[in-house]
C-alpha cells in the first residue's frame, strides 16, 4: 500500500526522484516497470504495472459504444505510458503528460493505496483547502462511507 504525502522536485530533464520509503515495494512488486497516465482532474496517475494492466484489462473488455466509456478509455489507455525507475530511484515524466498537469519545478506524490497521484504543488495545496473547506458543506455521505469510523 502507497500512502503519505511528498513534497518533490523535478529536474531540468522533467525527472523525478521516487521516495526511498517506496523504492525496494515498486522493486519487488513491478520490477521498477511503473505507468503513467492523466486523471481528470488534471493531476497524473502512476501505477505500478502488474496493477495497471488488471485495470487496462478492465478497460479494454468494455464496451464500447457508449460515448463516456469511450472517452474514459481515450484518456486513460490514450496517455499510458511506461516510465522505468532507473538505478538511482528517477523517473521520466512524458513532457505531454508533464503539461497537462501543469507539472514544472514542485511536486505533490500522493499515495492513493495501489496507486499515486502526481500533483503541481501550488494545485494541490489549493485544491485540498478548498476539499477540506467543503467537508463541512452539508452534503450526505455516500452509502458506502457511512460506517466508516476514523
Amino acid at each position: 500500500m502507497f500512502r503519505g504525502a511528498n513534497t518533490l522536485n523535478l529536474d531540468a530533464k522533467g525527472r523525478l526522484a521516487i521516495p526511498t520509503r517506496y523504492r525496494e515495494r515498486l522493486r519487488e512488486l513491478c520490477g521498477g516497470k511503473l505507468i503513467i497516465t492523466v486523471d481528470r482532474d488534471h493531476c497524473l496517475l502512476l501505477y505500478p504495472l502488474p496493477d495497471w494492466e488488471e485495470i487496462e484489462r478492465k478497460l479494454v473488455s468494455l464496451p464500447n459504444l457508449d460515448k463516456t466509456t469511450r472517452r474514459i478509455q481515450r484518456l486513460l489507455l490514450g496517455h499510458a505510458s511506461d516510465c522505468d525507475m532507473d538505478a538511482n530511484g528517477r523517473i521520466l515524466l512524458p513532457p505531454p503528460l508533464r503539461e497537462f498537469a501543469r507539472l514544472n519545478k514542485r511536486v505533490m506524490l500522493i499515495g492513493q493505496g495501489n496507486k499515486f497521484e502526481l500533483w503541481d504543488e501550488q494545485t494541490w495545496n489549493d485544491l485540498r483547502d478548498e476539499w477540506l473547506a467543503a467537508a463541512d458543506d452539508g452534503q450526505a455521505l455516500p452509502a458506502e462511507l457511512e460506517s466508516l469510523s476514523l
